[in-house]
């Protein structure tokens, strides 16, 4: 299958979010949280990764939203941020990062996405992910303790990195790795990381107080 490489001017970094509804996000928290805190605790990391973008400061700055960018929260964010709204679409997590993607690299030379279920990422992450792309990687991946990944960063294309993945599972990031030395591209790899997706995870959370810290 065909892959591409785009030049654009300058890196997007691309933060990946639902809106805040109750029981319909951070479910497997609902048990300790509720769905109302479980919802809160949400809107909070989503903030959390909308500063780590900002801060960043490598390039323009774009909220793809799920499941429209018309939510009064994802409002909320373009004006406190300055960040560009996106719907992400339908389909699977596969489906709709290769969508992100693909529209990026039309205008710019690197994109790079996170979701809102890392607070560990820091500024310096994604930094140092942009880094990697223009100094010649294809692709960079920051690996998250659960198996899959909490940062994707690509200066190309192929739909084949994002088909046949089983979102959600243990081996997401095992099989980016063979889609990723099929595809013949050069990649890195940064420091593992940690997420936010079941009750222990909130205890720890507590403890390491990220969302209090100023990225």
């Amino acid at each position: 299958m065909r892959t591409s490489t785009r030049a654009g001017a300058e890196a997007r970094l691309v933060v990946f979010a639902k809106a805040p509804q109750a029981g319909r996000v951070k479910t497997r928290l609902v048990p300790v949280l509720g769905a109302q805190g479980a919802a809160r605790l949400h809107k909070r990391l989503v903030v959390r990764a909308l500063r780590t973008a900002r801060d960043a400061a490598r390039g323009a700055v774009e909220l793809c939203c799920s499941p429209a960018r018309s939510h009064p929260f994802f409002m909320d964010c373009a004006r406190r941020f300055g960040v560009t709204l996106r719907a992400q679409g339908r389909g699977d997590l596969g489906a709709r990062m290769r969508r992100a993607f693909e529209r990026g690299l039309r205008g710019s030379a690197c994109v790079v996405l996170i979701g809102a279920d890392c607070p560990a990422l820091r500024p310096a992450d994604l930094r140092a992910a942009v880094r990697a792309l223009e100094s010649g990687a294809d692709a960079v991946l920051a690996p998250a303790e659960d198996g899959g990944y909490a940062l994707i960063g690509l200066r190309r294309f192929s739909p084949r990195l994002f088909s046949g993945v089983e979102w959600g599972g243990e081996r997401v990031l095992a099989q980016t790795r063979a889609r990723l030395r099929t595809l013949g591209w050069r990649w890195k790899e940064l420091r593992t990381v940690w997420d936010v997706d079941r009750p222990e995870d909130v205890l720890r959370l507590k403890r390491a107080r990220l969302l209090e810290r100023t990225p």
